[in-house]
């Protein structure tokens, strides 16, 4: 079972932090995957919040928590509702089981943070 980090705010500062030495040490690789996430989530036959919303069913069936907190954050920035990202986790528990079911409950808990945390809109 996965354990939900303290604070999925904490977790994706840290992350940046780390990826920044990254930017800094390998910066063509780094500028390579920046144009490849421009291009994939750019709007297109699909719009920006649905993309989000695949990636984070994607970063569920990974078990990834960073990526829990990158794309929750962007979804609520997208102004997703909290019943559509509860039916995005519902195909990543669907095709990933019970590990995906529990990184769902990872994904609630990051957008209770980070909608609790959004500026009033």
């Amino acid at each position: 079972m996965s354990s939900t980090p303290t604070s999925y705010t904490d977790l994706t500062q840290t992350v940046s932090s780390h990826l920044a030495t990254l930017r800094q040490d390998i910066p063509d690789v780094m500028k390579g995957f920046s144009e490849l996430a421009r291009a994939a989530t750019r709007d297109g036959a699909l719009d920006k919040k649905t993309k989000e919303l695949i990636a984070i069913a994607l970063g569920v069936a990974a078990h990834c928590d960073a990526c829990i907190g990158f794309h929750v954050q962007a979804l609520v920035k997208l102004g997703t509702s909290k019943a559509e990202l509860e039916e995005a986790l519902a195909m990543a528990i669907y095709m990933g089981g019970g590990p995906s079911l529990m990184y769902s409950a990872n994904a609630m808990a990051a957008y209770a943070e980070f909608t609790a945390a959004a500026p009033a809109a």
